[in-house]
């Protein structure tokens, strides 16, 4: 019997990361008019941003189907597995409901729900710790408890270069998001307690911008796990020069033994638009 760790799409690993510590990754859904995809199968951020920007509107998110989840977890648990699938913050999607429910069916009493409180790798950082420590032959009971412990510890945030992506999905008024523009600021988006919220807000360009978002966490990140640290972006080319930026000032920090960098997956990206850039970590 072993203990197998399962994510949905929105922990934002990318495909190499999740090979590398075991992780099954189940996608969730992004409806693109009358089509649907699953996030991460067939479908890029610039297809997201070409179609979101000629529609006008965002693509509706929803959560990950039964039936992906029986395929993904069903054989783990005929085998006898204990199954512990990480979902994003259960005020954002009914995926945990979903999974919850399957969970409670007979024969599934092995599948172990955390409501990650997060999204992005804000999530990843809790389903690699929980990978780490079924690698080392913890328990399903050893890792929930480590990892609830740490959930509050999590610090996720991006600074994103327009709030015309969450007005149109909802996520912040049209007034919000106009005034923003007016006055070129570029907000920072922090997740607490399960919930995105608007922190501080930045003047200037996009790269300045990011720039001074990252140097305010330094005093933090100094507190933080040394393990790694994330930098998840949705840049296109025309700000390709800011991720490399923001990658140097943190290896100069000499904090961290890990600096890891993904693209955000279709379902943040949708929310989130192109030129968004964020640093999440853990607090030890």
């Amino acid at each position: 019997m072993a203990v197998r760790i399962f994510s949905d799409s929105t922990c934002d690993l990318g495909e190499e990361i999740a090979s590398r510590y075991g992780i099954t990754i189940i996608p969730l859904c992004i409806i693109m008019g009358d089509e649907t995809y699953y996030d991460g199968e067939g479908l890029s951020q610039k297809d997201i941003f070409r179609w979101s920007d000629e529609n006008r509107t965002t693509p509706k998110t929803a959560a990950m189907t039964r039936e992906r989840l029986k395929t993904a977890v069903g054989p783990a648990l005929s085998a006898g597995d204990d199954c512990i699938l990480f979902v994003i913050a259960s005020g954002m999607s009914s995926t945990y409901s979903i999974a919850n429910l399957y969970a409670s069916e007979d024969g599934n009493e092995r599948l172990h729900v955390i409501d990650s409180a997060n999204l992005s790798t804000g999530t990843g950082l809790l389903v690699i710790k929980a990978a780490e420590m079924a690698a080392a032959g913890a328990s399903a009971e050893e890792i929930i408890e480590t990892v609830e412990a740490l959930k509050p510890k999590v610090r996720a945030s991006f600074v994103i270069d327009t709030l015309t992506y969450l007005s149109r999905g909802g996520r912040c008024s049209s007034v919000t998001a106009l005034l923003a523009g007016t006055l070129k600021l570029h907000p920072e988006i922090a997740v607490t307690d399960g919930a995105m919220g608007v922190g501080r807000k930045f003047r200037g360009s996009l790269e300045s911008s990011v720039m001074k978002y990252v140097r305010e966490h330094e005093e933090e990140m100094r507190s933080a796990l040394p393990d790694r640290i994330f930098i998840t972006h949705t840049m296109q080319e025309k700000d390709a020069g800011i991720v490399p930026e923001v990658r140097e000032y943190l290896e100069s920090l000499g904090i961290f033994a890990e600096i890891l960098e993904t693209r955000a997956g279709g379902v943040v990206s949708s929310h989130c638009g192109p030129g968004t850039l964020g640093i999440l970590y853990l607090l030890s």
